[in-house]
C-alpha cells in the first residue's frame, strides 16, 4: 500500500500538469468507483442495510471527496515530495481524533510524538518558503491544502474503523468510493465537459489507470484491512513509509532536491512517529 502510495504523490503531480486538477480527480475516483461496483457484483458480495449504506456514503464524500479535492488541489501547487510529507502527520491527527471521540488512549509518550510531528509538519510547509521565489506563494498554498486533506483523512478513517468490522473490504471500498465520486463528478462537470480526451497524450491514460486503479482500488482494499486489524494510527504508522517512497522517486523522477528545513521536518515527523507507536 505505502509502495503504491508513494509512487502515486509522482503519478499526481503529472497527472495534474498534463488535465486540468478537477478532471483528472474526479476521472480517477470515477473509475476506481466502476471497478469496485464490478467487482463487488461479480463476487456477489452482501450489501450492506439502508442506513449503514447511507452512513457509508456519507463518510466517502469527506474521505473520497474533500480529502481527495483537497490533496489534488494541493499536489497541484506544491512538490509531491512535500506533499508526501504533510500527510506523514496523519498517525498524530488519528490520535487526537481518536482520544477526542475515546477509542484512542493518548500517554504522555504519545503527547510528545503528537507533538513532535506536529512540529516537523510545520517545518515542511515553512521550508516550502525557502524554495523559488515565484512560487512560493502557490506552494505554501498547496501545503496548506495538503493539510486540510490530511484531517479530512484522518478523521474519515478513525470513523470509518467500526464499518470495518462488519463490512467486508471490497463493498466498503465502493460505497465509500461512490459517496465521494458523485459530487467530484458534479463540481468537476465543467472541466470534464472542456477536456480534449481524444487529444490526451498516452502519459495521461497512464496516470489516470494508476491513479484511479491502483492507488484507489487495489491500496484502499489493503487500506481497510489493516483499519480493520491493525487500528487506525497503527495502519497510518505503515503508511508513513509514503514519504520516503515519494521523496526518493521525486528526486529522481521530477529533480525534486529536499531543503534542510524540509529534512528536518521530516526527521521530526518520523522521531514522533516512533514516540507515538514504541
Amino acid at each position: 500500500m505505502s509502495l503504491i502510495w508513494g509512487i502515486n504523490f509522482i503519478v499526481v503531480k503529472l497527472g495534474t500538469e498534463l488535465l486540468h486538477p478537477l478532471a483528472f480527480n474526479a476521472s480517477r475516483v470515477a473509475l476506481a468507483a466502476v471497478a469496485l461496483i464490478v467487482v463487488s457484483l461479480v463476487t456477489r458480495q452482501t450489501l450492506p442495510t439502508r442506513r449503514v449504506t447511507a452512513s457509508l456514503l456519507a463518510l466517502g464524500a469527506l474521505g473520497n471527496g474533500l480529502y481527495q479535492w483537497f490533496f489534488i488541489e494541493g499536489i497541484a501547487r506544491t512538490r509531491a515530495g512535500d506533499a508526501a510529507l504533510v500527510l506523514a502527520a496523519s498517525p498524530a491527527f488519528m490520535a487526537i481524533i481518536g482520544r477526542m471521540l475515546g477509542v484512542e488512549s493518548v500517554t504522555r509518550r504519545k503527547v510528545l510524538g503528537i507533538a513532535a510531528s506536529l512540529f516537523g509538519m510545520a517545518l515542511v510547509v515553512y521550508g516550502a518558503t525557502s524554495g523559488v521565489s515565484s512560487t512560493t506563494g502557490s506552494a505554501l498554498t498547496g501545503n496548506v491544502l495538503v493539510l486540510i486533506s490530511c484531517l479530512c483523512w484522518a478523521t474519515y478513517t478513525v470513523l470509518l474503523k467500526p464499518y470495518t468490522e462488519t463490512v467486508d473490504g471490497v463493498t466498503l471500498s465502493a460505497v465509500t468510493m461512490v459517496g465521494g465520486a458523485v459530487p467530484l463528478v458534479l463540481v468537476s462537470t465543467p472541466q470534464l465537459v472542456h477536456t480534449g480526451w481524444s487529444s490526451l497524450p498516452i502519459s495521461a491514460w497512464g496516470a489516470l489507470a494508476y491513479s484511479g486503479l491502483l492507488a484507489l482500488f487495489v491500496a484502499y482494499l489493503f487500506w481497510y484491512r489493516g483499519v480493520r486489524v491493525l487500528g487506525p494510527t497503527r495502519t497510518a504508522m505503515y503508511g508513513n513509509l509514503q514519504p520516503v517512497v515519494a521523496l526518493v522517486v521525486a528526486w529522481i523522477a521530477l529533480g525534486e532536491q529536499p531543503t534542510l528545513i524540509q529534512v528536518g521536518g521530516a526527521v521530526a515527523i518520523m522521531v514522533g512517529i516512533l514516540l507515538t507507536r514504541t
